[in-house]
């Protein structure tokens, strides 16, 4: 069964403004989570427990990442897109990791609300 992506916040739109290569290394790392399969490329992101996942892509030296969590039976969220601006180190930055947790909360109680007894 293919789960449904639900988008959170702005993460949809600023995936499309990615290269189209980062694209569709994302979407297929999507698509995969929608199957109940793991991208070769997709990992735990650190500090959210189980079940939220970081793609990284790198293209034309800028990296990129997709946050998305699949800790639901019957949808995948993703909670974030963005651009990593090297600034220091490979750390995710602090307000990236904020956004993430805002919208993870949010996504909880969409999920809640929307998807509970599919």
């Amino acid at each position: 069964m293919l789960k449904p992506v639900e988008w959170m916040g702005s993460s949809k739109a600023d995936l499309k403004r990615f290269p189209d290569p980062v694209q569709g290394r994302m979407g297929f790392a999507i698509y995969r989570a929608q199957l109940g399969r793991r991208h070769r490329d997709a990992k735990p992101l650190k500090g959210f427990g189980s079940g939220v996942v970081e793609v990284v892509a790198r293209h034309d030296g800028d990296t990129y990442r997709a946050v998305y969590t699949v800790r639901f039976e019957t949808a995948v969220y993703v909670l974030h897109a963005f651009q990593k601006k090297a600034r220091r180190g490979i750390a995710t930055p602090k307000q990236e990791l904020d956004l993430v947790r805002r919208r993870l909360q949010a996504a909880e109680r969409h999920y809640r609300d929307t998807h509970r007894g599919e």
